[in-house]
């Protein structure tokens, strides 16, 4: 008897387990896939298939019910033309994407987290049409860039012994080629928004979602790089949808970009905590608890996405290969540390800073061996007033130009080669003295001072009869 209950019980959690109901329905749209996400009032499992002519997808839910509006999803910018819906067998719940493109389904389920309930997620990739088809590998990169190096010396060496040989016998014909003229390009910033889709990021007390401030922030900072002379701006985010830790990276590789910035609002358990912080990779780990704690937070948003956020590594080759990726983060450390340092000035010039140096902790997004990277909390969106700043146009816009003139003011000194800033550079050092261009809080006197030089010779130097100088104005550095 007892046995009979027992399983009388079991069966009735079988089914309540697999009775399932469609709570909501939500669509994000992406230029490379769309993700369809059901959420739902208990755990289930589905059958999801394609059928032809016209193309469809089909997902099967047993034992569920409709209780969401689906005529109330956009599905604008996706490769779906319409939705339907119907009852299965009776009990059941089917859906049919009608399809307007080739796509590449797969669906998984997710857990209950602290911002979602049971969901079942169905992404559509779209074959050929990858924002990261084929990536830069890192290393084959390198190793190319320092066989072109290697070549590059090999022949100057040889227009070097012609030229010689040239002077030395003026009737020889000379064997150099005719110099090409410089390529001037343009210095490229990855700019990527945190979180986006599926996953919101942190909320505000006033229901503020990073995804959307950091969004409206890294805009503003693309637009103020864009218009800077020698900069480009690339947007690994452009719209509120998802994108995977490694694929934002990816991104940044593929556009060559010189350097990496993911913006994001910072939040903790009490709303006391504010300013805004700057992180750079570390190697050995977070250098402080709460740097810990964060990296952490951030990584597991790719659980939040649904993506699993470890590496495999199932043979030696792999192993060795995350080894050398490690390796090679020597290089580019260095120099996120050193434009972290230029950036954090620049933030602290428009907001309290809640570190006064910069701090490293193990950021997936920053784990590019060959692009110098930061991760920068803008600020504390737990905090009831920094919610409402991180909010407010102006601010943005203070913050975005912090940013930008951190990274303005290191690649100013440190030019990458064929930049037009190195040309810049190069041209100021044929024809003697230099050139300054004046940041936020800059003042006559402390440029003289930074540069060596009397107040009197800089103003002499640039026709100036007063103190006053503009943000964005070029001053001629006299030689000293």
């Amino acid at each position: 008897m007892a046995l009979s209950v027992v399983a009388i019980i079991s069966v009735g959690l079988w089914t309540s387990l697999q009775a399932a109901n469609v709570e909501g329905m939500r669509l994000w749209a992406a230029p490379d896939h769309a993700r369809l996400v059901f959420d739902l009032s208990g755990a289930t499992s589905a059958d999801v298939f394609s059928l032809d002519n016209p193309a469809r997808l089909v997902i099967d839910l047993e034992n569920s019910q409709l209780e969401a509006d689906p005529d109330s999803l956009s599905l604008e910018d996706s490769a779906i033309s319409a939705l339907r819906t119907g009852t299965r067998e009776g009990n059941g719940l089917r859906v049919v994407l009608e399809l307007n493109r080739d796509v590449e389904p797969r669906h998984f389920t997710l857990a209950p987290n602290d911002q979602y309930g049971h969901r079942l997620v169905v992404d559509l990739e779209y074959p050929g049409e990858s924002a990261v088809e084929n990536p830069i590998d890192p290393i084959e990169a390198m190793i190319r860039e320092q066989e072109i190096q290697a070549r590059r010396a090999s022949v100057q060496a040889k227009v070097g012994d012609s030229e010689q040989a040239s002077s030395s016998a003026p009737g020889e014909q000379s064997t150099s080629e005719e110099a090409k003229p410089h390529p001037r390009r343009d210095i490229i910033i990855a700019v990527d928004a945190g979180h986006g889709g599926e996953d919101p990021g942190a909320i505000g007390p006033s229901g503020t979602r990073e995804k959307d401030v950091v969004l409206d922030i890294s805009q503003r900072l693309a637009d103020t790089i864009n218009a800077a002379d020698g900069f480009k701006a690339v947007m690994i985010r452009d719209g509120d949808y998802y994108l995977g830790l490694r694929q934002r990276t990816q991104l940044a590789r593929e556009q060559k970009a010189d350097f990496f910035v993911s913006i994001h609002a910072d939040a903790f358990t009490s709303p006391r905590p504010q300013g805004s912080s700057v992180y750079a990779l570390s190697q050995r780990g977070a250098t402080s608890e709460t740097a810990q704690w964060l990296a952490d937070s951030e990584n597991r948003s790719d659980l939040i996405g649904g993506v699993d956020g470890n590496l495999s590594l199932r043979d030696k080759d792999q192993v060795l290969r995350g080894v050398l990726l490690d390796l090679t983060m020597t290089a580019t450390l260095n120099d996120s540390l050193s434009i972290g340092s230029q950036v954090l000035d620049q933030l602290g010039r428009v907001n309290r800073l809640h570190k006064s140096r910069v701090e490293q902790a193990g950021f997936m997004v920053l784990k590019s061996p060959d692009i110098p990277s930061l991760l920068i909390e803008t600020g504390f969106i737990s905090n009831p007033e920094e919610e409402r700043r991180l909010r407010d146009p102006v601010h943005q816009q203070g913050v975005a130009e912090a940013i930008f003139g951190g990274l303005q003011s290191h690649f100013e000194r440190y030019p990458p080669p064929a930049s037009l800033l190195a040309w810049q550079r190069d041209n100021q050092r044929r024809t003697g003295g230099d050139e300054y261009r004046i940041q936020s809080g800059d003042t006559l006197s402390a440029i003289a001072v930074r540069h060596g030089v009397p107040v009197n010779q800089l103003k002499q130097a640039n026709d100036l009869n007063g103190d006053v100088i503009r943000v964005g104005q070029v001053l001629r550095i006299p030689s000293s």
